[in-house]
């Protein structure tokens, strides 16, 4: 036996499963998303929200929204929604990593449903739970997440709404010069007292059995238009300007759809 070989070879070694949280750590982690979501309440309590739509039926707060469907938008925008549309029948879909473990809490603490998986791990195990368990919400879907690259669009969310034939909406949000993590995001969080807007995409329907050509296509297009909306809505929460049909965004379900005249939106 060639024994300089066989220590030269390199061992195999299977990729370790993250380990569940303790029940100590969960523990501490409910406190702390409990201890969090209150902060969180109260400082965006303080800011201008306002939201606007490009078509009636796709806020997910609104009496005129049919569900499900699928709500994609930028990792660095999740806090807006996952405040201020807790009780809307929304099911946040998280990573596998266990830094997002305490993400899932806070989720929870608000009120929203969660599944665990994404386009690299768990993503079969997350589509039968949510099918399970969770079929007549919305799926809330950070489409560049867990860990980018920035601002580019995953084809999870596009295979996902072919398979589940849901159709996607997509949420462009914005602050008025947030506080910036030095994350792969660029975690955005608002000034106190500082405008926070968000604006709603219409609806796009996703074909079954796509083609290699559509993949890419539906996945370039829903990127390009969750780019545009997102833009808007950070240009928007920059200056501040009143736009047709837009409201007051509070929490839901006490919500207020109260509407402002005023001087007009792009569509």
């Amino acid at each position: 036996m060639n024994t300089t070989e066989e220590t030269a070879r390199p061992k195999r070694s299977a990729r370790a499963a993250p380990k569940s949280p303790s029940i100590v750590q969960r523990i501490l982690m409910r406190s702390f998303a409990n201890g969090l979501g209150v902060a969180l309440k109260a400082w965006v309590s303080t800011l201008d929200v306002r939201a606007a739509d490009y078509a009636p039926n796709s806020d997910a707060v609104l009496t005129e929204f049919h569900g499900p469907a699928i709500y994609v938008l930028w990792h660095e925008y999740l806090l807006l929604p996952t405040v201020l549309r807790r009780g809307c029948d929304l099911t946040l879909l998280i990573g596998m990593h266990r830094d997002a473990d305490w993400l899932g809490e806070v989720a929870d603490s608000f009120g929203f449903k969660t599944v665990r998986g994404s386009s690299t791990r768990g993503g079969v195990k997350a589509i039968l739970q949510y099918i399970r368990e969770h079929r007549h919400t919305s799926l809330v879907i950070a489409t560049d997440g867990p860990k980018g690259p920035r601002r580019v669009l995953s084809s999870g969310c596009i295979q996902l709404a072919s398979f589940l034939q849901l159709p996607i909406i997509a949420a462009g949000c914005g602050f008025d010069r947030p506080y910036r993590s030095k994350s792969w995001d660029r975690l955005a969080f608002p000034r106190a007292g500082s405008r926070g807007r968000m604006i709603v995409g219409p609806r796009v329907s996703i074909p079954r059995k796509l083609t290699e050509a559509q993949l890419n296509h539906y996945r370039t297009y829903i990127e390009s238009m969750l780019q545009h909306i997102n833009d808007e809505a950070e240009s928007w929460a920059a200056d501040g300007i009143p736009r047709l049909g837009e409201r007051a965004m509070f929490a839901a379900p006490h919500g207020s759809v109260e509407r402002a005249s005023s001087l007009g939106i792009v569509t």
